[in-house]
């Protein structure tokens, strides 16, 4: 079988880490050869930048810095971990990627979705997703989640106001429709139970088409 990119995508709060893992799982017990990494992160290197983008005590970081921050780790983690699995035919399942990029430094902090593409087509040099699963919540309820939940770090992107999450919905729900075929909107409001059968249905869905070829 092929190597699959699949990632997994959403507000703060849409609880796509804890589904992720309940995926990662079962196709484990299935016999698949996966992978589970996360952005940025998942590396010694960029899990050192992610440190830096992440801390609350960071919040003299300019934009930009922010977005080439994040492009950099990603550079990273794919020549380390992630490309190196696909090659073996394995499935990457990744909690966030470029998608994140877009919707919260091009959409929300306003540098323009396309100037933050420009940057990262630099980073990941044509490697796009097979799939990418979505998380929707409104993000109300979202940072709701965040404060009751005492074992989830608080990062500096938690911290931001409520308008600029906001923008982050609308960003992805953007890039819902210039990537159609590739985003796949989960309710993320459901319940757990809920949430993972539509997502692992999906991610079924995307092994099986992809062993057919």
């Amino acid at each position: 079988m092929r190597g699959i990119f699949l990632t997994v995508e959403g507000p703060e709060g849409a609880g796509k880490t804890t589904i992720i893992k309940m995926v990662l799982e079962r196709l484990a017990n299935e016999g698949k050869e996966v992978v589970y990494t996360r952005e940025p992160g998942g590396i010694r290197i960029a899990e050192q930048i992610r440190s830096i983008i992440l801390n609350p005590e960071n919040i003299e970081m300019d934009s930009r810095t922010e977005a080439l921050l994040y492009a950099a780790a990603r550079r990273q983690h794919l020549v380390e971990k992630v490309i190196p699995a696909i090659e073996k035919g394995m499935i990457v399942l990744c909690d966030r990627f470029l998608d994140s990029s877009l919707a919260y430094q091009g959409f929300a902090r306003g540098l323009g979705v396309e100037e933050v593409l420009t940057i990262n087509d630099f980073a990941i040099n044509g490697l796009m997703p097979t799939k990418t699963l979505y998380f929707d919540i409104d993000p109300k309820e979202g940072l709701n989640r965040i404060s009751l939940n005492e074992e989830r770090e608080i990062n500096r992107l938690d911290l931001e106001k409520a308008e600029f999450h906001e923008k982050v919905r609308e960003g992805y729900h953007q890039l819902m429709q210039r990537y159609p075929d590739r985003i796949v909107k989960i309710d993320a409001s459901k319940t757990i139970q809920e949430v993972y059968d539509e997502a692992m249905n999906e991610v079924q869905y995307t092994i099986n088409k992809i062993s057919d070829r």
